[in-house]
């Protein structure tokens, strides 16, 4: 049906990973539980992972990825087993920057085809595709 002249654009996974529009989750989606490999949004990296040394409440960005990989690995298994697939909401609890309280974030999570048909993940917004 189409040819590659018909391609206006492409934007492969590995090119929003390195221009910052996905940020990858690392090895601790492997002790999570993934088997996949996982990158969350900049959007999601920046309201529920990233921290500065200058915020109220002592935390590390570490910690707060490990909280959104962990409750996006429950919510996956939950899914497997309902036989589930594709996307799957889950909340999170995230101290805002600025803030001492902790607020429940819902996320979305994503699971696709990679640049080459692999299986892989994205931690997301629920408002994000």
């Amino acid at each position: 049906m189409f040819t590659p002249d018909d391609v206006i654009h492409t934007y492969t996974r590995r090119e929003a990973l390195d221009d910052g529009v996905l940020m990858d989750a690392g090895a601790m989606s492997l002790e999570a539980g993934f088997k996949v490999p996982v990158a969350l949004t900049a959007r999601v990296w920046a309201t529920c992972v990233g921290w500065g040394s200058d915020e109220k409440v002592p935390q590390d960005e570490s910690g707060r990825l490990w909280d959104v990989l962990w409750m996006a690995s429950l919510a996956a298994r939950a899914a497997a087993r309902r036989g589930d697939s594709g996307r799957v909401e889950f909340q999170v609890l995230v101290v805002p920057r600025g803030g001492r309280r902790p607020r429940l974030t819902r996320l979305a999570l994503l699971l696709g085809p990679g640049d080459h048909g692999e299986p892989v993940a994205t931690i997301l917004a629920p408002d994000e595709d």
